[in-house]
């Protein structure tokens, strides 16, 4: 096994179970399909990540906190829907990028390229999707709390805002981090796919919960060997994999 391959292999194991892990609790609040438009807020990052040459999660980073902040204020300004302001936000967002981006680099942008990790980009990646992990388990019953009932958050004496904003980083990290696995366009897939799985075949929240981490691991783990096998590129192999473990869920599925 050529190094290469075996830091993809590592690297999108652990993004992919982080990003399973948190998948369900964002299908549990009905926001996993905000991982969509964030991951195509990530564009013009990621561009400028493969014209400079360093880390498209990094660059990526400070797109998502730029559009999460202008779908924000522009709300408080306008009122308008969230959904509207946030295509209004990412459509702008693309059409900044393929101003600039070299059309031989838009696949790398779109779909990802985990096979170009690394070492440095790899330890790091591997630590922040540990880090989220731990964050992500210390907030789970306070987010799921105050997706049941605010007023009762409230009497527990969790502070709201503060659990939604830790909430809403932690989402803006893991669409950097995916962004290197399965690019801008299929962030959301990362996130939701392996929780509805998972949905389907548990019979409590730690099922569930762990369930999504796990199909997480193993459809970054099977996208990244049909990669290595077919040479095929492997963001969307990821994706169909997990497709596929849902697909088989559903006959599971009691």
């Amino acid at each position: 096994m050529d190094s290469q391959f075996f830091l993809s292999l590592v690297v999108g194991t652990f993004i992919g179970g982080a990003a399973g892990y948190l998948g369900s609790l964002m299908l549990s609040k009905r926001m996993a399909l905000v991982a969509g438009p964030l991951g195509h807020l990530t564009l013009p990052g990621i561009a400028l990540a493969l014209l400079y040459g360093f880390d498209v999660s990094l660059g990526a980073f400070p797109f998502v906190i730029l559009g999460i902040v202008l779908i924000w204020l522009f709300e408080i300004r306008t009122k308008l829907p969230m959904e509207a302001l946030t295509a209004i936000v990412f459509a702008s967002g693309v059409a900044i990028t393929f101003l600039f981006l070299p059309i031989e680099q838009a696949e790398a942008a779109l779909v990802g390229d985990i096979s170009r990790v690394h070492l440095t980009e790899a330890i790091i990646s591997v630590l922040v999707a540990i880090l989220l992990y731990f964050v992500v388990n210390k907030i789970y019953p306070k987010i799921i709390l105050i997706n049941i009932s605010e007023e009762l958050a409230q009497s527990e004496e969790l502070n709201i805002k503060k659990y939604n904003l830790i909430y809403l980083g932690v989402i803006a990290i893991i669409v950097s981090l995916g962004v290197k696995m399965v690019g801008g366009l299929l962030t959301a897939a990362l996130v939701a796919i392996p929780a509805s799985a998972a949905r389907n075949v548990s019979r409590n929240l730690v099922q569930y919960a762990y369930g999504a981490m796990v199909i997480g691991i193993i459809s970054s783990f099977l996208g990244i060997l049909l990669y290595k096998l077919a040479g095929l590129p492997p963001g969307p192999l990821i994706i169909l994999a997990s497709t596929l473990i849902f697909l088989i869920s559903l006959i599971l599925k009691k």
